[in-house]
């Protein structure tokens, strides 16, 4: 049962993300990477670490609010990930902007285990054959029809064991 709470947790934030591809991103992954030059040795640290919390404009950091105390110790690929979805943010409707915030919120509040769990889960899912991820999908609609205080029960269970 923990699995399936661990399972649900990790698929809810990372659903997001299985809008395009595994195949188109792992070719554009590797299309960069070939295209990218060798690193510098004497690179400035700073530059790595952008974009930088004060350099975010005002409508971005409202947006990206609930990763504020965190901002300074995401990897700068992070950092662009959510500056990308804060861009995106203002085209989406009412709806996909307050799920965006609950799960920025959600997310912001797990530990740094729970994301690294969350990732691996999610990068599992994603190489998993055609089939198995079928029938995940159904299992997360099964979840989804689950009265509230049912699916709060499994997700709380893991936490109830410790």
């Amino acid at each position: 049962m923990m699995r399936l709470a661990w399972f649900f947790i990790a698929l809810f934030f990372t659903a997001a993300a299985l809008a395009e591809p595994p195949v188109e991103v792992e070719r554009k992954r590797a299309a960069k990477a070939a295209a990218k030059p060798a690193p510098k040795p004497a690179a400035k640290p700073k530059a790595n670490l952008r974009p930088m919390w004060a350099e975010l404009n005002t409508e971005q950091q409202k947006i990206l609010a609930p990763l504020k105390a965190d901002w300074e110790s995401l990897a700068p690929e992070r950092r662009r990930k959510w500056v990308g979805i804060a861009k995106r943010y203002p085209t989406m409707k009412a709806e996909e902007q307050e799920r965006v915030t609950r799960r920025m919120q959600r997310w912001a509040a797990l530990t740094p285990e729970q994301r690294r769990h969350a990732r691996e889960t999610y990068k599992q899912i994603v190489k998993a054959p055609l089939e198995k991820r079928s029938k995940l999908r159904e299992q997360w609609a099964e979840y989804q029809a689950l009265p509230e205080r049912e699916r709060e029960a499994i997700t709380l269970e893991p936490a109830r064991r410790r």
